[in-house]
């Protein structure tokens, strides 16, 4: 099942490259592909996302905008340090359209995932909405 609102879970932004007090990183999580996230135009920008518990995870999918390489990592404690590895994706241009990518995690657990934005198909980015399904 999909979670409109990974915030509902009690999940939180505790980190975020770039912050803007009209875009904040909040938004990410709030369920809402409306508000979002935006980059400072510099790469690579990076932000994680903290479950108050493990949390399996089969699929993130991110809804984002003139994002083009996208890494994600994981980890298992409580601190947001040691993280590793889980998937890597390029996401295809889509000229003024929302890019809507699934990214398959095989049901690994985490208590916090780093979103590492490489590089994108524009000096910025915005991530819309982070969802996840088991």
């Amino acid at each position: 099942m999909i979670e409109s609102s990974l915030t509902s879970l009690g999940a939180k932004v505790v980190l975020a490259a770039s912050s803007d007090e009209n875009h904040p990183p909040e938004s990410i999580i709030d369920g809402n592909t409306k508000t979002f996230w935006m980059s400072t135009g510099m790469f690579p920008q990076e932000f994680i996302i903290h479950f108050p518990e493990p949390t399996n995870i089969g699929t993130v999918t991110v809804d984002s905008y003139n994002v083009k390489h996208l890494k994600i990592e994981k980890n298992t404690s409580q601190n947001a340090s040691q993280f590793e590895p889980v998937a890597e994706k390029e996401f295809e241009s889509t000229e003024g359209h929302l890019q809507s990518n699934a990214i398959t995690l095989n049901g690994c657990s985490a208590t916090h995932l780093r979103f590492i934005i490489t590089a994108g198909y524009d000096h910025f980015v915005s991530v819309h909405r982070v969802s996840v399904k088991n």
